[in-house]
């Protein structure tokens, strides 16, 4: 039912002209879902609104942030994910702890009498929602202000870029509350910063604030509050202006290139390269 009634807002959106119209897709129809999403031209904002909850994420969330994925307009090549009020995002809501969890979705205790094969299957979805934003077609942002906690940490790393606020807080929280990170942020957390100080981060649950985040690469640049949604904007910007084939034929290039010799990237640059250049001469 949830995804039925968002989805054909989306697809409103999909059928919006590239002009400098705003499409603005309301997620929140649903009772709990708490996201807005709005595309202008080639940028799509996907926002976190449940502020007077620090934008804590459940299971209605994140199948509409995968349901966002799955509809995406195809003219989108940069999508910025923010949180509404003071944090971005606080995590889990508590309340999937409790044996009624959130009104109108399942809990945690309820998830966890599944089979294992349905259990992972129901994971597998949630993560979806968060898989999409690393497609080497678009440049997703996250711009990340007061709390990013737990579930809100992932969201952050599952971006390609992190604009962040002075007064961040990131904080892997998941192995305090007994659980593990499987919204697909001990990959990205590991890459960036090591698989040492990814442990360490993790298994004392620490908070990382804005200059040791920018230190160890997991932001791209800290900013006062006040100027968080400016430097997103001239970032989003910056993007645009390349050429849209080819960023998205680097962005692969750079996803692919930890797991690959230089030989194998060296081959893997001569294909996109070919592939660039016959499309810029018209030659087939």
């Amino acid at each position: 039912m949830a995804e039925a009634a968002m989805g054909g807002n989306l697809e409103h959106a999909r059928g919006r002209g590239e002009g400098s119209d705003v499409s603005t897709i309301s997620a929140a129809e649903p009772a709990g879902v708490g996201l807005r999403f709005e595309v202008d031209g080639e940028i799509a904002t996907v926002t976190l609104d449940r502020p007077d909850k620090r934008n804590a994420q459940t299971f209605a969330m994140w199948s509409a942030l995968a349901r966002i994925g799955e509809t995406l307009p195809e003219q989108v090549r940069v999508v910025v994910v923010k949180g509404e009020g003071p944090s971005f995002s606080a995590g889990i809501d508590l309340r999937m702890f409790t044996p009624e969890g959130v009104p109108g979705q399942e809990s945690f205790a309820s998830a966890a009498t599944l089979g294992d094969t349905e259990f992972e299957q129901r994971i597998a979805e949630a993560q979806k929602g968060f898989l999409w934003l690393r497609r080497p077609e678009i440049v997703s942002i996250a711009a990340v202000q007061g709390h990013a906690i737990g579930a809100g940490f992932q969201l952050a790393l599952a971006c390609d870029l992190r604009v962040v606020a002075d007064d961040v807080k990131f904080c892997m929280k998941e192995p305090a509350l007994g659980l593990v990170p499987d919204l697909t942020g001990t990959k990205p957390l590991a890459d960036i910063v090591g698989v040492p100080r990814a442990i360490e981060m993790c298994l004392t649950a620490r908070t990382v604030g804005a200059a040791e985040a920018v230190r160890l690469g997991l932001a791209e640049i800290a900013v006062p509050t006040s100027e968080l949604a400016q430097a997103v904007q001239d970032l989003a910007a910056a993007l645009l202006a390349t050429d849209r084939a080819a960023a998205a034929a680097t962005k692969r290039l750079l996803q692919a290139a930890p797991g690959r010799t230089l030989e194998e990237q060296a081959a893997a640059e001569r294909v996109e390269q070919v592939a660039r250049i016959r499309a810029l001469f018209g030659a087939s």
